[in-house]
């Protein structure tokens, strides 16, 4: 497709604020609240949805309907919606159910925009804090409810001064979950249950990796905008571009990838 003009650059990063706007009021109605109770979209693991991540994703589509309707849609929960305009909107309406279900505040709608390449433009939202990150068109900053900052990575450090973030302990299969564990004795700290935050966290500058598997286009086209805009770097296990998920490894910077990635492939 032809390149994104500034103006059409400045529609869709319009856009993508409504769209977080919407989903922070969706999913604060039912946040927290007495009874909240889960379906699992699963049967040999836990995989929940609640209301709130369908009525998010409704929301955001009924914005892109009227602002956008000729882009096309990829979202968690309604799946994908066809367009004409070579750009597709890729929505997770809450990532980290378990952590929204559990009351924690480290979930967070992920929005990003993409061209065939991948993303171009993305967003990691936490309603309950209120922090944003944004990232792509030259931008690469969060707004929060104490102050908006630029977003930077870290700089290179040796792996033993590193700090390591991942959903879960048990990373994918038996034998991803033994490269993971290579790793984590190579690093300072380990932390877990952070979900698409750590990623947020890493393009602010506070931590160096993370290391997940088995995730979906929608898990990682936000955060991959996101922190390669503040500078750091997002691919596959062998090093190679993921916009459609699986094995992740993000890296603050060209060195801590490096180093990660020579640990987990043994």
């Amino acid at each position: 497709m032809a390149a994104i003009s500034e103006a059409e650059q400045r529609e869709l990063i319009a856009v993508a604020a409504e769209l977080a706007d919407a989903a922070r009021q969706a999913t604060l109605l039912h946040f927290r609240a007495p009874g909240l109770d889960a379906e699992n979209k699963e049967t040999d693991r836990f995989d929940p949805v609640t209301v709130a991540d369908r009525l998010s994703e409704q929301r955001m589509r009924e914005i892109l309907a009227r602002r956008r309707p000729q882009d096309g849609i990829l979202g968690e929960e309604m799946g994908r919606t066809a367009g004409s305009s070579g750009l597709t909107w890729v929505l997770d309406p809450i990532d980290g159910t378990r952590s929204y279900l559990a009351g924690t505040p480290t979930w967070g709608v992920l929005i990003s925009v993409a061209d065939e390449t991948g993303p171009v433009y993305g967003l990691i939202d936490q309603p309950y804090i209120g922090e944003r990150f944004e990232g792509g068109f030259g931008r690469a900053e969060m707004v929060g409810p104490h102050w908006r900052r630029a977003l930077k990575t870290r700089s290179a450090r040796p792996l033993s001064e590193c700090i390591l973030m991942s959903t879960f302990p048990e990373v994918g299969t038996p034998e991803e979950g033994a490269a993971f564990r290579r790793l984590v004795p190579q690093c300072r700290l380990t932390r877990y249950g952070t979900d698409c935050y750590a990623y947020a966290l890493i393009a602010a500058g506070h931590i160096d990796l993370v290391v997940e598997a088995g995730l979906q286009a929608y898990d990682v086209q936000a955060p991959i905008a996101v922190i390669e805009a503040a500078g750091g770097i997002v691919t596959d296990w062998q090093g190679r571009p993921a916009p459609q998920g699986g094995r992740i490894l993000a890296a603050a910077n060209a060195a801590v990838h490096a180093a990660a990635l020579a640990v987990l492939n043994g």
